[in-house]
């Protein structure tokens, strides 16, 4: 089930004001146009904030998000994006040229529903077609930086960020949120830090070869940029 953060529809409708200006993207933007593609498909794409920029530079583009409540405030912003409620494991064979997750969507994936992402999105793609996601490096520790995190406001609302467990590779944490009429929401998240020797196997196991890792230009020495290719 989808985190509350993205599936509570009073959450869903303050994501992209806590998320701020989207400066990941135009890496995603880039490798799109670096490699040609046509079509696109965003697994993951949550209110859809990728799907619409490339909509915007002439890609036809479907976005898939299991959480409802994201996916409609997705759906109000784009008409051109052929948005899909489900994930990667319910896509029809689609032949898309390029699959995106951002974000660091592929680390939502805890166990077995990576590997079988991993085959979805093999699925979905054409033969010789590409997969760009992005990973945190997990030798970076960014959850002690989760840790020092001061409480946001936006339109009212007040965001805090509580570290809850490290056991690595597992890291959990809270998002707890303060409306004005003093009601609460939390949204508990746990996140799973691969290396890049696990990343690339899994790849290479659900049918994909590693083009390249690259560093994310936002975050310079805190993530993995894997772009895989569909081999068979």
């Amino acid at each position: 089930m989808p985190d509350a953060l993205f599936a509570d529809p009073r959450l869903a409708r303050l994501y992209d004001a806590f998320d701020g200006p989207r400066d990941d993207l135009a890496l995603y933007l880039g490798v799109a146009a670096e490699l040609g593609a046509r079509s696109v498909l965003d697994v993951g794409c949550g209110t859809g904030c990728l799907a619409t920029l490339l909509a915007d530079a002439g890609h036809a583009v479907v976005g898939v998000d299991p959480a409802l409540a994201s996916l409609e405030i997705a759906r109000a912003k784009d008409s051109r994006v052929t948005w899909i409620h489900g994930d990667a494991t319910t896509l029809p064979a689609l032949q898309a040229d390029l699959a995106t997750m951002t974000g660091n969507v592929a680390q939502v994936f805890l166990g077995d529903d990576w590997e079988a992402t991993l085959r979805g999105v093999h699925a979905a793609l054409r033969p010789g077609g590409h997969l760009v996601f992005e990973t945190r490096r997990p030798e970076r520790r960014a959850w002690e930086d989760w840790s020092r995190v001061r409480p946001r406001v936006r339109g009212g609302v007040r965001e805090q960020l509580e570290l809850l467990t490290v056991s690595l590779p597992f890291v959990s944490l809270r998002h707890t949120y303060t409306f004005p009429d003093g009601s609460l929401i939390a949204s508990d998240s746990t996140l799973r830090f691969r290396s890049r020797p696990e990343v690339e196997k899994s790849l290479t196991r659900c049918g994909f070869e590693v083009v390249d890792v690259r560093d994310a230009p936002d975050r310079p020495g805190r993530e993995f940029v894997f772009v895989a290719r569909r081999v068979s």
